[in-house]
């Protein structure tokens, strides 16, 4: 057993179940924000009503999504020690900003929206749903600058084997912050606008709360397709900027192999990395060099450009790469045919376009899923881009064994997590917004 490899799978199995919930508290703090903005200007109780029901749901998100957050970042300390050893002055310093000014505000005001309904202004409780929103938001930047980095270091030197911060602002807005962290919000807006449009698909085909669910849908829509149109933009965007930054990635994400002049952009195909062949291939000549450059005769470079051992996997970045865009261009077909049906006042009885939404729910978790894999095996065998190794970064002390037991026990622990929040949510969605709503002022 390799120790390293385990360390990794470890830390996917970690990420992946924790990245469930942050894209989740994203989007539901958007629609509660919106939803407790038209209580306030008007005071409609069905505004209200869906603020309440969102509100527990973002609760319970909220404390499964820190209980497995505060996991994965003991184990830089243990799994990652000689990574946390080089690099860790300048990676800790997000992670603790994020508790210090994101982490507390968000909580404080989460636990007034969930708990000081009666017991506060409509002002006061409007302000706090637009910090706890705020609060998200903000914790997000702190991650992203931190993975960021890894992706793009900047702003340090090497000080006797160790990376030392020269320059904050140039680390924090290193060149894939700014991209990388509109485009992970925006999916996660998407993630729990989809989770708020097919609790009230539900609601509608079970004949429940209609004119509550009616709201909550034609809402949710509107921010669904201009989300998915705009994460069409920032998906290209951000395709741009790791081009430019990390070009090994995009080749592994293209299958390109050789240094190309007018260089295709692959729709299908199977790759094999080894014997540097694509099965089936299916592409678009010239596209992807227009794409990147807006020339389609621009030169992109190919993966026998670089090193072979500093060269990324294929087949797992181009899958994932390419399902996450498949996913992409399926929610922009989705939420035009849903306001499409809206602007026609067929959306409420279009029950197969209901039921589509109920099974949709899960789906941008899968497109985030798939975007961080490609992300960050495309960018091995990197820890930190060109400057520490995934093979260095890991610890020496920490036997293969140790780490296989570990890793099966947050399998199961997490496991269990799961089926424990999918049923704490499914109660809460059963109940509905009537029974979780409190007495008026």
């Amino acid at each position: 057993m390799d120790a390293v490899l385990l360390s990794r799978i470890q830390f996917a199995v970690t990420v992946g179940f924790h990245f469930i919930f942050p894209p989740l508290t994203l989007g539901l703090s958007l629609m509660i924000l919106i939803f407790e903005s038209l209580h306030l200007k008007n005071g409609a109780e069905l505004y209200r009503k869906l603020t309440d029901l969102f509100v527990k749901i973002l609760g319970l998100v909220f404390v499964i999504g820190t209980a497995t957050g505060i996991v994965m970042e003991f184990s830089f300390g243990t799994n990652w020690s000689n990574y946390s050893r080089m690099v860790g002055d300048i990676f800790g310093a997000p992670l603790a900003a994020e508790g210090v000014f994101a982490f507390f505000l968000e909580s404080v005001f989460l636990g007034i929206l969930i708990f000081g309904r009666n017991r506060v202004s409509r002002k006061a409780y409007w302000t706090s749903a637009f910090l706890a929103f705020f609060g998200s938001h903000l914790s997000g930047l702190w991650i992203i600058i931190a993975n960021s980095w890894m992706q793009t270091p900047a702003g340090f030197a090497i000080e006797n084997g160790r990376a030392v911060l020269k320059d904050f602002f140039a680390a924090a807005l290193n060149p894939s912050t700014i991209i990388r962290y509109t485009h992970t919000i925006v999916a996660g807006w998407m993630t729990g606008t989809f989770l708020v449009a097919g609790v009230s698909a539900w609601y509608l085909l079970k004949k429940r709360h209609v004119e509550i669910a009616k709201t909550g849908l034609k809402l949710a829509m509107i921010v669904l397709v201009l989300s998915s149109l705009g994460e069409l933009f920032l998906g290209h965007a951000h395709s741009v900027q790791v081009a430019n930054t990390q070009p090994e990635k995009l080749a592994a994400f293209e299958a390109l192999y050789n240094t190309q002049a007018g260089a295709p952009l692959a729709l299908f195909g199977i790759p094999d990395g080894e014997k540097q062949i694509t099965y089936w291939y299916v592409g678009i000549p010239k596209m992807l060099s227009f794409l990147i450059s807006f020339d389609s005769n621009a030169t992109v470079k190919g993966l026998n450009d670089f090193p072979a051992d500093e060269r990324p996997p294929v087949f797992l970045p181009y899958a994932s790469y390419h399902i996450m865009i498949l996913l992409g261009f399926f929610f922009i077909a989705i939420t035009v045919i849903g306001v499409y049906l809206l602007a026609r006042n067929q959306l409420w009885e279009t029950n197969w376009f209901l039921k589509l939404l109920v099974f949709a729910i899960p789906l941008p978790h899968l497109a985030n899923q798939f975007g961080w894999i490609a992300a960050e095996v495309g960018r091995q065998p990197w820890a930190v881009y060109r400057v520490l190794r995934t093979a260095d970064a890991a610890s020496v002390v920490v036997p293969a064994g140790q780490i296989l037991f570990s890793l099966i026990m947050f399998s199961l622990i997490y496991t269990l997590l799961f089926i424990i929040f999918i049923k704490i949510l499914l109660k809460i969605i059963q109940k509905g917004p009537e029974a979780v709503a409190a007495p008026g002022y």
